[in-house]
């Protein structure tokens, strides 16, 4: 694994092998922000596609203030919402600026389907994830499956560090209370 600097130096002079090694290195990274964000696989690898287009285009501008995935990772981000902006008709999940009001959500009632993955502890949490509002299920998966610092979420998404630590905790007790009400089904 290369540098970092020496790696985005290597592509900015025309090297397509050192871009293919920053693809096979953050495509896992592109790919877990795009699929938290976008529900319909069929869109997910053309955004995903985009965003590395973008990466491409822009590595000229990056100037190493921050680590190359955190870079990566709020254009998978960006590029994601504004796929979701462009097509909101179509999905569910709404963008609002004044924030999620924990009072107005609420997980839909189990049908037979819903049991099924329910066998299957991980396959749920990964369901129960993928029900949590945008912004709750973006911090999740940016701080726990990408390891990503409260700082570096704030980079990445550009909502105040208190903002990210508010809704995580949100976002891990809508979780925790489906966990709960499941294993005391079983």
């Amino acid at each position: 694994m290369l540098p970092e600097e020496e790696l985005v130096t290597k592509i900015l002079k025309g090297n397509a092998s050192a871009f293919e090694v920053l693809v096979k290195q953050y495509e896992r990274l592109v790919l877990h922000v795009t699929c938290k964000l976008i529900k319909r696989d069929e869109e997910v690898m053309d955004v995903c596609q985009e965003v590395f287009i973008k990466v491409y285009k822009g590595l000229g501008t990056f100037n190493f203030q921050s680590k190359l995935s955190t870079w990566i990772a709020r254009i998978a981000y960006l590029t994601s919402l504004s796929h979701l902006q462009k097509y909101k008709a179509e999905n569910i999940n709404k963008i609002t600026s004044d924030g999620l009001e924990l009072d107005n959500y609420h997980f839909s009632e189990d049908t037979p389907a819903k049991l099924l993955i329910k066998k299957d502890v991980s396959a749920y949490v990964q369901y129960l994830i993928a029900q949590l509002p945008l912004s709750y299920r973006t911090v999740l998966t940016l701080y726990h499956l990408e390891e990503f610092s409260y700082l570096e979420i704030q980079e990445i998404t550009g909502m105040p560090e208190g903002t990210v630590k508010s809704y995580l905790v949100r976002a891990r007790k809508l979780l925790k209370e489906k966990l709960i009400a499941y294993l005391k089904n079983e």
